[in-house]
């Protein structure tokens, strides 16, 4: 299965998708200008354990970089997610 990532911004969010457009999980977000807050993550409990949570995170996170925004993981799903790839904590926007 090829799941493929994409920003639906009239839902406020990042679905990820299989190659016949099914719906396997997403990260709802609100956006700012120089930060996104994301502040759900859900997988379908069928393909729980298959690494669509893994792939959201990582392709919202690039997305971030891409876009030079900081990111406000309230999520616990993607608040984790980087605390187990540090290579990520960069895009953290820190308590001023």
């Amino acid at each position: 299965m090829t799941i493929t990532v994409t920003d639906v911004p009239e839902k406020h969010r990042y679905e990820a998708t299989d190659e016949n457009g099914r719906v396997y999980g997403h990260v709802e977000y609100l956006r700012g200008t120089d930060l996104i807050t994301f502040t759900h993550t859900e997988v379908d409990p069928a393909a729980e354990g298959k690494g669509i949570g893994g792939t959201l995170a990582r392709a919202v996170l690039d997305q971030a970089r891409a876009d030079g925004v900081l990111v406000r993981p309230i999520c616990p799903f993607i608040k984790e997610w980087i605390a187990r790839h540090p290579d990520y904590a960069d895009l953290v926007r820190r308590p001023r």
